[in-house]
């Protein structure tokens, strides 16, 4: 019913305000509905919902053209990273296969960062960071909002293996105003799923970072990112939290030479093609949930990064985009909390909440002129006059879609049959696609369509010999209905190929990551042979630089089998059938190796100790260095056995009998020279104990025992403790070395100082 500022309570329409929300999130939503006459209802009486996140799924059931909700089901193809960067990825690779790597339609699409979802992509991540040492990335949570989690990531080999976590891509040449890197807030609403409406606002902002922009200041939030509840956070800013409007930024880019139209023309192609590659999801997820789409809608907010040559990257869709003023009035605030008012106001107006609703089956062209009157300050995306340039990405539009744009624009669409074989008996026709290994047993109906459409016919010619066949018995709208679920089949499985596809390219592209090919060796090691095979690349690299003097190409048959695996959650270790380690970063596959080949070591009466030996003929210093210490203690250490002729190696073997002498397992260091060891006295304990403030003081025997006993392997088996002639053997390692130091810098200075305290080196080198 028309608004009226008169309705009484009982007739007068409501809204109903829920989710997770502040105040401010649904402000101008209800006071604009309330200056119409509208009143506050709740979730059993509403005319129109605003929910901040997403509804219950059962609310859906109830959307109409007189109930409408300010979502659609499956908006997370759009509004979660990783779905989105997937979306875009599968629309990108289809283009692709249909027109090849430098048709103008595919790098159409190259407007989003390379993505890697965790914990499943690293492996791909890995590769892709080993080839590209240039690249930079930054970490995201998958389904977080204002900034919480994102950093950039230093190593992208240490990205977390747990789920909901996105790698990508860091753009690493923003452009800049005023030195400050920026991202530009767009709102893009999808009026409807079907037939497909997508507008983008005209205004809009450029939110700055509070800090100058820098390429070395990469661990800078203030800098780096530009949300602003982290910017304001910044107290040393000037100005924590920035807005700049549209009409601002794009009279600036013209004062700078740019040409500001240029730019907002990417913007507008890439919001259309990023609706696109979400919509498909969108409609099966609302057939899912009984959701009518004359009920939903979706404002999104659109962030996208420019870069310093003009050019805009989508960084990610908000789903119920803050409506709430950021920014100080003398920042920005008063012509944000403007520019909010007035994108509620048109977007109630465009949605038609407060006209009469639309009972009707169809949505045409009549329909689309009337909500058009009443867009305001919306720019429609899709559908336009132009909406063949959007042909090749949507493959098949929907009949809504297509009957939409075909009133407003003449249009034609063809096939060509894809990867697969005709298989005909008599005058029954099968199709087996090759690619999935599908089969259809066709109809009449469909067999006659399958023969027009696969030859290229178009859409419209099919329809006519469809209508020709049926004699008049079957009306138009059925005809087209039943051609038009058997196309949607054919599309959705890839039997079907655009007709205007680049015939030389098609078929050429393979959009999947090729799996690495397998690299075998030898790992000789204590006396025993292992096969040891890993996927080539980052993998085998690590491995080949680290464990070198331990490779074998001989071919003796070997004792045991070791392989590196991609998995589903980094890497896994495995020996034959069963699963040593898993969830293992690159980092963490020397130490997993080793650590297995130390704990096979063992024969009774022995103890292992997986340490740092430094070592010459007159004997082995133990040196324990925790993870945190590890970088600079073993630089340290390598500076000092190479300026002094000693071989640093790692794993020693501890006889039960004879506690005062080790057996260097002579495990690889990698940068370190390989030099081979025997058994020999223990010369020292040396302790890097950065916990520890006093850089002079001697640990006790029981101090020292306490630091070895986690570097102890008693068993193959892990968890396992040692029996009561392992743990006095240990105790009396530590007693009988009486060369104990603790330090708490691994200073080259210091080590070599204390090294002279020992037999490893003459007493000169004191003074060095």
């Amino acid at each position: 019913m028309p608004p009226s500022a008169t309705r009484s309570s009982d007739t007068a329409p409501r809204f109903w305000l829920s989710g997770k929300r502040h105040a401010e999130q649904d402000l101008f939503f209800r006071q604009t509905l309330e200056a119409k006459g509208w009143q506050q209802g709740d979730e059993a009486q509403w005319q129109a919902a605003w929910v901040t996140g997403m509804p219950p799924r059962t609310a859906f059931k109830a959307t109409s053209p007189s109930r409408v909700m300010n979502h659609i089901p499956g908006n997370a193809a759009l509004t979660v990273k990783s779905r989105l960067h997937k979306g875009l990825s599968e629309l990108r690779k289809r283009t692709q296969r249909h027109y090849g790597e430098t048709h103008p339609n595919t790098e159409r699409l190259n407007f989003f960062p390379r993505a890697y979802e965790m914990p499943h992509d690293y492996p791909a991540l890995v590769e892709d960071a080993a080839a590209h040492p240039e690249k930079r990335w930054i970490l995201k949570p998958t389904n977080a909002s204002k900034g919480q989690g994102v950093q950039v990531l230093r190593d992208p080999n240490t990205a977390p293996l747990t789920p909901n976590w996105l790698v990508q891509e860091y753009v690493a040449n923003p452009h800049t105003i005023r030195g400050h890197k920026y991202v530009l807030r767009l709102y893009m609403l999808i009026a409807s799923i079907d037939p497909l409406r997508v507008y983008l606002y005209d205004q809009g902002f450029a939110k700055l970072a509070s800090a100058p922009w820098s390429p070395d200041d990469i661990d800078n939030p203030f800098s780096q990112l530009t949300n602003p509840d982290i910017n304001a956070l910044n107290l040393d800013a000037e100005i924590p939290v920035e807005f700049i409007d549209l009409d601002r930024y794009r009279h600036w880019l013209r004062e700078q030479g740019h040409d500001d139209q240029a730019l907002f023309d990417q913007l507008h192609d890439l919001a259309t093609l990023t609706a696109l590659s979400g919509v498909e999801a969108m409609r099966a997820r609302s057939r899912e949930d009984s959701a009518d789409p004359r009920g939903c809608y979706e404002l999104i907010g659109l962030d996208c990064l420019v870069d310093d040559q003009l050019k805009p990257w989508i960084l990610e869709c908000n789903l119920s985009p803050s409506l709430g003023t950021c920014a100080k009035p003398e920042h920005g605030g008063v012509v944000e909390e403007a520019v909010k008012t007035g994108l509620v106001q048109d977007m109630i107006a465009l949605t038609g909440l407060d006209q009469p609703p639309r009972d009707t089956a169809t949505f045409d062209a009549a329909a689309l002129a009337a909500e058009r009157e009443r867009m305001g300050g919306f720019v429609p995306l899709y559908p336009t006059q132009d909406t063949h340039r959007y042909l090749p990405f949507i493959g098949l539009p929907s009949l809504a879609d297509y009957r939409l744009a075909a009133e407003l624009a003449p249009l034609s669409l063809s096939f060509y049959g894809q990867d697969v074989s005709e298989l005909i008996d008599g005058e029954q026709l099968a199709l087996y696609h090759h690619a999935s290994g599908r089969y259809f047993q066709l109809n009449n109906s469909a067999a006659l369509i399958w023969l027009l459409v696969s030859e290229g016919e178009s859409i419209e010619t099919v329809m006519d010999h469809l209508q020709a066949a049926s004699g008049g018995q079957v009306d138009a709208d059925t005809l087209a209905s039943d051609m038009w679920a058997t196309l949607s089949l054919w599309w959705q499985h890839g039997l079907l190929a655009p007709g205007d596809r680049d015939t030389a390219a098609f078929g050429t592209f393979c959009p999947a990551r090729a799996q690495p090919a397998t690299w075998h060796s030898t790992l000789f090691f204590d006396h025993r042979r292992w096969s040891i095979s890993a996927p080539q690349g980052p993998v085998v690299e690590r491995i080949t630089d680290a464990l070198a003097p331990l490779l074998d190409a001989n071919d003796k048959a070997p004792d045991v089998s070791l392989h590196i695996l991609e998995s589903a959650n980094g890497y896994c270790l495995t020996s034959d059938s069963r699963v040593i380690r898993s969830r293992l970063h690159l980092d963490d596959i020397i130490p997993a190796i080793i650590q297995h080949c130390l704990s096979h070591t063992l024969s009774d009466g022995q103890l292992v100790l997986d340490v740092v030996l430094v070592s010459r003929q007159e004997g082995h210093v133990v040196c324990i260095v925790p993870s945190q210490e590890a970088p600079q203690a073993m630089e340290a250490l390598k500076t000092v056995a190479e300026n002094n002729g000693l071989a640093l190696t790692r794993g020693a073997r501890l006889s039960l009998a004879t506690p005062k002498s080790l057996e260097p397992l002579n495990v690889p260091i990698e940068g370190a020279g390989f030099l081979f060891q025997e058994r020999g006295p223990c010369a020292g304990l040396l302790w890097f104990d950065a916990d520890n403030c006093d850089t002079q003081e001697v640990p006790s025997s029981l101090e020292s025992l306490g630091a070895l006993l986690p570097l102890t392997i008693t068993s193959a088996e892990p968890h396992q403790g040692l029996s009561p002639d392992a743990l006095t053997a240990l105790q009396q390692m530590t007693q009988v070395t009486r060369c104990r130091a603790r330090l708490t810098s691994p200073q080259v200075e210091a080590v070599t100082q204390w090294l002279s305290q020992t037999t490893l080196l003459p007493p000169s080198h004191a003074a060095l």
